[in-house]
């Protein structure tokens, strides 16, 4: 089923374009929300045709945002579940829930909001910390009962200092106690990219180990260089001899893996490239392109 979004919802109040937020003005965006403060269309208010038009937009948003609210399918108690997702990576950061002033707070200050049952009260995560979500889409599921806020955090979610509230594998807790047996949970990609710092912590603490092809690669420079070429110009026949895509799946993830290899022997993570491709989506790829050309020697 297709989720329900709303994508690059401008803030007509605090934040003109993508800007975010400071904490003051997102302490701000709630007192207005609450006060359900919009400016009115008056001949008081300005007699200049631009002050005007910003007016009627504002006013515009102020409605669209109500709509929104209305339709969300709260719970008794005025709630709805609201999970924390990293834009980048897929990974869930935390879970909690939302009223309508949450959302609303979310939605003009770009900071993933919450209420906190406990306290009665709003939070917005990173408010004590200074480790913010900064939302940079919201979804409805296909009942309007949940909600994700799509975003990118700036440290640590959880409060222990996990990348992730979610670090407990039940598989692992019903095999019984391991040493250091904590572990995100995290997509395939990202289960390759830790193994491969496995490897590479294992070299650095010289720890003899099982051999390990990861460890060789590490190892060797050259010939890891040798292995993305190869794999490169095996990935590129697929295409000009019509193979099977299967057989062109099976070269990428060779290539992908040997590139990631590559990624840690520069202490570049995963997540930095797809923040790289990310930002790249409303720009034309001529654009790009010509923006990383070299001047002239």
């Amino acid at each position: 089923m297709a989720a329900k979004t709303f994508t690059g919802v401008p803030c007509p109040r605090f934040c003109p374009g993508d800007r975010l937020l400071s904490k003051s003005q997102i302490d701000g965006g709630r007192r207005n929300h609450r006060r359900n403060i919009c400016p009115r269309i008056s001949a008081a208010s300005s007699s200049s045709e631009p002050s005007i038009r910003i007016a009627a937009e504002k006013l515009r948003f102020d409605s669209k945002v109500e709509t929104l609210l209305d339709r969300v399918k709260w719970d008794d108690k005025g709630l709805a579940v609201a999970i924390a997702q990293n834009v980048d990576t897929g990974a869930i950061l935390m879970q909690g829930f939302a009223n309508r002033e949450a959302l609303a707070t979310t939605i003009s200050s770009r900071k993933a909001t919450f209420y906190s049952r406990s306290r009665s009260s709003l939070w917005t995560k990173g408010e004590t910390s200074m480790n913010f979500i900064n939302v940079h889409d919201i979804f409805l599921d296909c009942d309007r009962d949940s909600i994700i806020y799509l975003g990118k955090p700036e440290g640590p979610t959880c409060h222990t200092g996990a990348e992730t509230c979610y670090y407990s594998s039940v598989h692992d807790l019903l095999e019984g106690p391991k040493p250091d047996q904590d572990r995100l949970a995290s997509t395939t990609l990202y289960s390759l990219e830790a193994t491969i710092s496995q490897r590479k912590d294992d070299i650095e603490a010289e720890e003899n180990g099982k051999p390990s092809w990861t460890k060789k690669l590490l190892l060797d420079k050259e010939l890891l260089c040798s292995k993305i070429r190869e794999e490169a110009g095996e990935l590129i026949q697929t295409l000009l001899e019509n193979e099977d895509r299967s057989r062109t799946a099976s070269e990428m993830a060779d290539l992908l893996y040997h590139a990631m290899v590559l990624l840690k022997l520069k202490d570049v993570k995963m997540e930095e490239v797809l923040g790289v491709l990310r930002k790249r989506f409303s720009q034309s790829g001529i654009e790009e392109k010509n923006s990383r050309r070299r001047p002239d020697k």
